[in-house]
């Protein structure tokens, strides 16, 4: 065990070796090291900005009387551990009061450091939009990858990161109102139709003001409200959701970040999807056909109608870390 623990400091660079403390533990393959807490320094490619406190102290408790479970990732800068991964572990454990934090020491890049950290954050599913879409961005401008490049690399469907970039053309009020979690990205994609600034804050404004959902903010941004049925005797009768069908078009409503309505029965019917630009029918394609299908969209923008009485998708998987 000494051996692989001798070989994995020289692997680490130059004058690593006397940083890392007596008792390093090698498990699996890598190298896990106790590191005095006040040599580590914060990832300056951090793609979160905000954490929450009360998450903060519940893991701090967690922390006194269990320990940190996972270790940091690091990486050497100028004499210091730079944190890649586990920034929320690292302030908990400050705050915790303790001395030392479980990490592992690699020798990461710029690109896989940001790489690395985004990942992390996404897969925790409580990055903020904003956080999110800057940290692809940064991608794209800093190391000149495609949004392509992006997706492949987070796990994220092309669209997906193309919309989210999008997100960071909104007036700066509205980007922050993202930030505090006053709306969501559902809040904002119509917002993103509109050709004006002024218009997206007056919209905004409304949305906010009112507690709009996502489907009456899409109306009210739209402007299409909902249309009556007319039938062949000349009555009209407005569209009911079959109660059954409720918890289907939440699942595909957040599933494909847009309005969502199903006709019919669960025997029978057919799922309708709208869409607001060409950029968002092609978001909802691939999210649909995983990617197989690539369309020249040409149509001017209207509701699409999928016939089926059957497409259900599964959610989103989700994943938690400390």
């Amino acid at each position: 065990m000494m051996a692989n623990t001798n070989s994995s400091k020289r692997g680490l660079g130059k004058g690593l070796g006397a940083l890392i403390p007596q008792g390093s533990v090698f498990v699996g393959g890598r190298t896990i090291v106790n590191v005095d807490i006040n040599n580590v320094v914060p990832n300056p490619r951090q793609p979160r900005t905000r954490f929450s406190k009360e998450s903060l102290h519940e893991l701090s408790e967690s922390i006194k009387t269990q320990g940190v479970i996972e270790p940091i990732l690091t990486r050497m800068r100028d004499g210091k551990y730079e944190l890649v991964a586990g920034e929320r572990r690292l302030r908990a454990a400050k705050l915790a009061g303790i001395a030392a934090i479980p990490a592992i020491v690699k020798d990461f890049t710029d690109q896989q450091s940001l790489e690395l950290s985004l990942i992390e954050n996404l897969q925790r599913e409580d990055l903020n939009p904003m956080d999110e879409a800057e940290g692809y961005a940064r991608l794209t401008s800093e190391f000149s990858l495609t949004q392509e490049a992006v997706s492949k690399r987070v796990g994220k469907d092309r669209s997906t990161v193309t919309n989210m970039i999008r997100l960071l053309s909104l007036p700066k009020q509205v980007k922050e109102s993202l930030r505090k979690g006053e709306i969501t990205v559902g809040h904002a994609r119509p917002l993103l139709a509109l050709d004006a600034a002024d218009k997206q804050i007056h919209f905004w404004h409304e949305i906010v003001k009112g507690g709009l959902n996502v489907r009456d903010a899409e109306i009210l941004v739209t402007g299409k409200e909902e249309k009556s049925k007319v039938k062949k005797g000349g009555r009209k009768r407005a569209f009911t959701q079959n109660v059954e069908l409720n918890a289907l078009v939440e699942q595909l409503t957040e599933h494909l970040a847009t309005k969502v309505k199903v006709h019919g029965s669960p025997d029978r019917g057919r799922i309708e999807i709208e869409y607001y630009s060409k950029e968002d029918l092609e978001r909802v394609l691939e999210l649909i056909t995983g990617g197989k299908i690539k369309r020249e969209v040409t149509a001017s923008i209207a509701p699409v109608i999928i016939h089926s009485a059957t497409e259900t998708l599964p959610p989103p998987t989700a994943y938690s870390a400390q």
